[in-house]
């Protein structure tokens, strides 16, 4: 096989392994089909080799999933190895301060215009709010706290690429003209955390912070969702960006 080959497998792996979502974890040989365009002769015999190394396994019904090699090499990353395990003791210290949803989110920015928050850690309890989040999932950086948190730390180049796209509205509250955000984003610079108020989901305030700049990591945040009703903002403002302090000077220690 010469590298030219190699480089098509691996492109053809990937538009299959792409095909399952947070909706539908669990697909027929067929649903792959639909979504990959993959030929069937050709995709019959990936989904063997992407079983046969643990990429993808087997599930009830005649369906695929993604399989535990997956997971195990995902675990690989820095982001679970040094972020997440560095993290999971302030987190804790959050949530048993406030009792309510805690998140930790990184910059998934292959182009700032397709830029998202990807959500790595969360540490939440029977008694939190229900979330849409889970570790793994993306949402809109102008809808979210840590998405807001981590668009605070962003250069006007940056920006600029961003708001080239239209940002599309998640509820009745969400801001999704560059005005409005641009002025959103200067208030959180200035006081040092985000806040989205029924923004992703109604019913809900979120407040999050950025962490400083760590080598060998992307730009990351902390945040916390709460029941909008009662909520007192500035406490919990003063939770998270103690706890995003504190994560950073953990991260930067040798």
């Amino acid at each position: 096989m010469d590298d030219g080959d190699a480089v098509g497998i691996l492109a053809r792996a990937m538009r299959v392994l792409s095909c399952f979502t947070d909706d539908e974890p669990a697909l027929t040989a067929a649903q792959v089909a639909e979504r990959s365009g993959l030929a069937s002769s050709t995709l019959h015999r990936l989904l063997g080799q992407l079983m046969e190394h643990g990429l993808l396994a087997r599930a009830p019904a005649h369906r695929y999933t993604v399989g535990v090699r997956l997971w195990e090499l995902g675990e690989l990353s820095p982001l679970a190895l040094r972020l997440r395990e560095t993290a999971l003791p302030h987190m804790s210290r959050l949530y048993e301060a406030t009792g309510e949803n805690v998140h930790l989110a990184v910059l998934d920015a292959p182009r700032p215009e397709r830029a998202a928050a990807l959500y790595v850690g969360r540490v939440s309890g029977q008694a939190s709010y229900p979330t849409l989040s889970r570790m793994g999932g993306r949402h809109p950086l102008h809808t979210t706290g840590v998405g807001k948190a981590l668009l605070s730390t962003r250069d006007e180049a940056w920006l600029a690429d961003y708001f080239s796209v239209p940002l599309e509205r998640e509820t009745t509250h969400s801001i999704t003209t560059e005005a409005g955000l641009r002025a959103d984003l200067a208030r959180a610079r200035a006081r040092g955390y985000a806040v989205t108020r029924e923004e992703m989901t109604l019913g809900n305030l979120s407040v999050a912070a950025p962490l400083g700049r760590i080598g060998g990591l992307p730009p990351t945040a902390m945040g916390i969702v709460v029941r909008l009703e009662g909520a007192d903002e500035r406490r919990l403002g003063a939770l998270v960006t103690q706890a995003a302090a504190d994560l950073t000077r953990s991260l930067r220690q040798p």
